[in-house]
């Protein structure tokens, strides 16, 4: 599991049972240090966490938001966020700090990579296009997708899917969804209180399922172990255990042991 932006401002991460299980290794990166140093204060000897910035490499600007959640490589888009209540205080710039990025090919090894988890306010597709290499082996991603620019010259949701069907991914689930009231209509009571409109979500996208011949035994094993344990997605681990069974590769009655175990985690 390879976490960018592992700032745990939004609950618990999908991977939570796997790593309950000891089912899996995390590797996070956070470069805030308020949030790097909770995260080293309660980690397990299964995780590491580290200070880089995760995009492509270069020198760039971090800014420092008023909300830490907002603090982002892209400036935020003053004229977008006047239309959303709170958002404008929420992505007050409070300081600019010059930092050196990293490439994820050149901190996470080709075919090191299963699971990433990626929310970088705006920085998702540069950390994305700088880690073809490593997201070869990968068989699930989720990353934060926007529907309106909240940064300046952030790429919305169509850019990022269209790189992520070209490396193989397909939409999976939706993770979590953020919608908004449109200014000037507000719920003084509740500044998260929405209608319709949508603003950002935790996208899910898995290694196509309908072409299984371009995973190996390993890459349909570990995406079986994820739709179940992540995101209960009971049908997505039956279709890998289906195509495992067909191809010898785990025991005969593989299909029915996975059936009762499945029905007896959703009666649970």
């Amino acid at each position: 599991m390879v976490d960018v932006g592992a700032n745990p401002i939004d609950g618990d991460p999908p991977y939570k049972t796997l790593l309950q299980k000891r089912l899996c290794r995390v590797t996070g990166f956070e470069p805030q240090a308020e949030a790097l140093a909770v995260l080293n204060t309660r980690k397990s000897d299964l995780e590491t966490y580290l200070p880089n910035v995760i995009a492509d490499g270069k020198s760039a600007m971090l800014h420092i938001c008023r909300a830490p959640g907002m603090t982002s490589l892209y400036k935020p888009a003053a004229q977008m966020l006047n239309h959303f209540r709170s958002f404008p205080e929420w992505g007050t710039v409070i300081k600019e700090i010059p930092v050196s990025t990293s490439r994820l090919d050149d901190v996470i090894a080709e075919d090191a990579l299963d699971f990433l988890k990626i929310d970088v306010q705006g920085g998702e597709l540069t950390a994305i296009e700088n880690g073809r290499h490593c997201l070869a082996s990968a068989v699930t991603i989720q990353t934060e997708v926007s529907f309106l620019p909240l940064y300046e010259k952030q790429p919305t949701f169509a850019e990022i899917d269209q790189v992520l069907r070209t490396l193989g991914f397909i939409p999976h689930t939706f993770a979590a969804i953020n919608r908004r009231m449109i200014a000037p209509l507000f719920d003084e009571r509740n500044p998260y209180t929405a209608l319709n409109q949508l603003l950002e979500a935790d996208m899910v996208y898995v290694r196509d399922f309908t072409q299984p011949q371009r995973m190996s035994d390993e890459q349909l094993k570990h995406l079986a172990i994820i739709a179940h344990h992540c995101y209960r997605s009971f049908d997505l681990a039956t279709n890998c255990i289906f195509h495992l069974c067909q191809r010898q590769a785990i025991a005969a009655n593989s299909m029915q042991g996975y059936a009762a175990l499945a029905a007896s985690v959703q009666t649970a």
